[in-house]
């Protein structure tokens, strides 16, 4: 009796697990992708790019095999590959065979890439078809598709020398840059891309002139929305109380943490601590540029969005002329002032003065004077000023903003876009600010 208890047990497991799914090797049987191009982003050489995905759906009524899945050239592009959670081994042709897409159903692929050095100074298009052979001997492709870019990579790097540094080819620092006190870094017509977390570290002095300095996420956040417009990537330039003599010249910083912080320091009225000339400093997490104490020039710089301040002068002195101070930062509500000057009692302002720039943004009022007596020297002109500040004899020849205007804050500028963080400060042809600004 028990013997036949269990053979009918067996019997109904068999029957239980018996899979009804018909697969068809039909001349007709096609499959339908997400893609005909899946089209990565540029990519460092060497450095795993992220990881991409595509749908690859059976719209029939019965179920099909793939009799390979393949990489058209191999393990020779650097492309990797998962299809529906088996891996194109490399060491294996980077082919696999016998998947199964049932009827109506849909299997996810996963792409990424670790490209091989181009030796070369520009992107290289780096090219691949992901085949899918059918049963039926139906042959599709979906190309692979990404830019592979060449860099020099340095980790932790000291500067403990006076050093120049001028590359065409871009620089992707890990860790900490750090220039030791006493030594002067120089740093001409080079782009540093610096990891997260990562930031340059100034004891000394820093010279920089036609330089860029950014995050080094080459991809897209979304499909609208490269990283390159994402704030807070890198911790930004860090200018230490042993650092002087500082000069930055058409110069980019943006997407920092932190853009550009000057620490405490001993004040020097006759000699700029920090010297900006044609820079920009744009898209910072925290503040845009702040200095405590320090003896500073700002001229013909555009200092914008910022989740603090854009620009926060701390005591010291500082000569702003020809600068557009605009805070249109998309991401905090309570985001800083567009400018900021503070006189404390262990940082006092011995001199502010503002000429021909445009101080504008979201708020009512973009200008905080923090502790400001008749007793500091402080001085706007010809300028456009969004601010509450009554008019005076420390104002003069100034475009007084408020919300009330025809033309005010964002209306100003060729591109305000919030939803794809996309902005261009140049002035609109009808702005009242023309000729004043960096632009």
């Amino acid at each position: 009796m028990k013997r036949i208890f269990y053979v009918l047990i067996g019997v109904l497991l068999m029957v239980a697990c018996e899979d009804d799914e018909k697969f068809s090797t039909g001349s007709g049987m096609h499959l339908d992708f997400e893609m005909d191009t899946l089209k990565m982003d540029t990519v460092f050489s060497g450095i795993p790019s992220s990881t991409y995905a595509f749908w690859v759906h059976n719209r029939h009524d019965s179920g099909v095999r793939l009799a390979t899945v393949k990489l058209k050239k191999g393990n020779q592009t650097g492309y990797r590959v998962n299809v529906d959670g088996i891996y194109l081994d490399n060491s294996n042709g980077s082919q696999t065979s016998n998947v199964e897409i049932r009827s109506n159903d849909s299997i996810l692929v996963f792409v990424e890439l670790t490209a091989q050095a181009t030796h070369q100074l520009e992107p290289k298009l780096v090219e691949e078809d992901l085949q899918f052979i059918m049963e039926n001997g139906t042959e599709q492709a979906v190309k692979l598709r990404a830019w592979a870019w060449d860099a020099q990579k340095l980790y932790d790097p000291e500067i403990n020398e006076d050093t120049e540094i001028e590359s065409e080819m871009p620089l992707v620092i890990y860790g900490d840059m750090t220039v030791k006190e006493g030594v002067t870094l120089t740093l001409k017509n080079t782009r540093l891309f610096f990891h997260d977390q990562s930031g340059l570290e100034v004891k000394g002095t820093l010279k920089i002139e036609g330089c860029e300095l950014r995050g080094d996420r080459l991809d897209r956040m979304f499909d609208y929305l490269p990283y390159d417009r994402i704030s807070g990537q890198w911790n930004g330039v860090h200018f230490h109380a042993s650092s002087t003599d500082n000069e930055l010249v058409e110069t980019v910083i943006k997407n920092a943490i932190e853009g550009v912080v000057m620490d405490k320091a001993e004040l020097d009225e006759n000699n700029y601590r920090l010297s900006m000339t044609h820079c920009v400093v744009h898209n910072s997490q925290g503040t845009g540029v702040k200095t405590v104490n320090s003896n500073v020039k700002l001229d013909h710089c555009q200092l914008t969005n910022a989740g603090g301040d854009c620009l926060a002068v701390i005591g010291g002195m500082a000569d702003i002329s020809y600068c557009t101070i605009a805070q249109f930062y998309p991401f905090d509500a309570n985001r800083g002032k567009a400018l900021r000057f503070a006189n404390e009692t262990e940082n006092l302002l011995k001199r502010f003065y503002c000429e021909g720039t445009i101080v504008t943004g979201y708020a009512d009022d973009e200008i905080e004077g923090e502790q400001i007596s008749d007793e500091v020297d402080y001085y706007f002109e010809n300028s456009l000023l969004r601010t509450t500040v009554e008019e005076g004899e420390r104002f003069e020849n100034i475009i007084w903003e408020s919300p009330s205007d025809e033309i005010e804050g964002k209306e100003h500028f060729v591109k305000i876009d919030e939803e794809k963080q996309d902005y261009d400060f140049h002035l609109n042809d009808d702005s009242p600010a023309k000729g004043k600004g960096c632009y």
